[in-house]
């Protein structure tokens, strides 16, 4: 069985997890969330989680981000996270309609997936049956889309700045070397930066065809105060040649993990390889910090032309990472009809693009 005990968000355990830190939870406040936090007693799992409670298609909806972060044995995922479900819903008010967690937990599929070569994780029907087995009402739903990434580039920071360049791909260690031979330099920004950022960001945003975050969000990430406990920080890295900005990366530090957030590029001298220095730039500022590892994010969980992550993983895997496929954004339903309500709006929010 499974317990939670509130507590203040600042007493939330040291995590490698950003999105599961004191330093979050402000952030999301300050983008007009309520974060809650709670201890978690199991004799299956322990540690802690950030819920975050927001509005989503005319109804609330408690959101764990990459939570909770200890994973029970794989047989167990279904019937630990309903007995966790269950004791949260004590805690939270009536008019929330549903959970959602996004699980940083390896995919119960993973092993399967690598082995055999699949472009794709299964069908949610099938994910559903898989996840709610030994479950006592079969109530969880796989989330329409993935909060987070379900399948993510990882490079392992262990041993010297010459093991991991040698970890890459020649081609990568080339356009890097390339970047710094035509003059591109990576330097250390500010908030006072964040203008020539989403500049960027919206150019990115058009050209690749997806839909840009509010300005609010990076503003959000640099008003809020890092606290010792949680050991978080934002290293925010502009690449320039001459007076022109060319990329930019923003990155999340937790622990020994670093998380590469946001980034963007311009639509001018793209075969400078301003990205590539860009990167290995924050690898070797997170490997100073302490870091162990540097995530990348999205990918195809393996190479195939017709996926719309195919692009990334050609780039990305360049850099000598490990693919990491988790089980993604999965809901537990409060309010069944308030549940259903919200599945046709996020439907016909996909069919608008929105």
């Amino acid at each position: 069985m499974v317990d939670v005990i509130a507590k203040a968000t600042n007493e939330l355990n040291p995590t490698d997890i950003l999105f599961q830190t004191p330093y979050w939870a402000q952030v999301k406040s300050h983008m007009g969330m309520a974060p809650l936090a709670f201890d978690i007693h199991s004799t299956e799992t322990w540690g802690d989680v950030l819920v975050l409670i927001k509005d989503h298609c005319g109804h609330k909806m408690a959101l764990v981000p990459q939570g909770p972060e200890y994973a029970p044995s794989e047989d167990s995922y279904g019937q630990y996270l309903e007995d966790l479900s269950v004791a949260l819903a004590d805690r939270l008010e009536p008019d929330v309609a549903f959970i959602r967690y996004d699980l940083p937990w390896k995919s119960l599929y993973a092993d399967e997936m690598q082995e055999q070569g699949w472009c794709a994780f299964p069908e949610a029907r099938i994910r559903e049956m898989r996840m709610n087995m030994g479950t006592r009402f079969w109530n969880f739903k796989k989330a329409s889309a993935d909060m987070t990434v379900a399948s993510s580039l990882v490079v392992d920071l262990d041993g010297s700045e010459d093991d991991i360049l040698g970890r890459m791909k020649p081609k990568t260690r080339y356009n890097i070397g390339l970047a710094r031979r035509k003059g591109v330099t990576v330097e250390k920004a500010d908030s006072s930066n964040l203008a020539d950022f989403y500049g960027l960001y919206e150019q990115t945003a058009r050209r690749n065809g997806f839909a840009p975050c509010s300005s609010k969000q990076f503003s959000a990430m640099f008003r809020c105060n890092f606290g010792a406990k949680d050991e978080a920080d934002i290293v925010f890295l502009l690449a320039r040649h001459g007076r022109d900005i060319l990329s930019g990366a923003i990155i999340g530090i937790s622990g020994q993990h670093a998380n590469f957030l946001y980034g963007a590029s311009g639509n001018i001298k793209r075969n400078y390889m301003a990205s590539s220095l860009m990167h290995w730039t924050g690898m070797r500022i997170a490997r100073q910090l302490g870091c162990r590892s540097y995530e990348m994010g999205a990918v195809s969980p393996t190479p195939n032309a017709t996926h719309p992550f195919n692009g990334l993983h050609q780039f990305k895997v360049g850099f000598g990472g490990r693919i990491e496929l988790r089980s993604g954004s999965w809901d537990y339903p409060l309010n069944q009809g308030a549940y259903r309500a919200i599945q046709n709006a996020e439907a016909m929010y996909r069919e608008l693009g929105a």
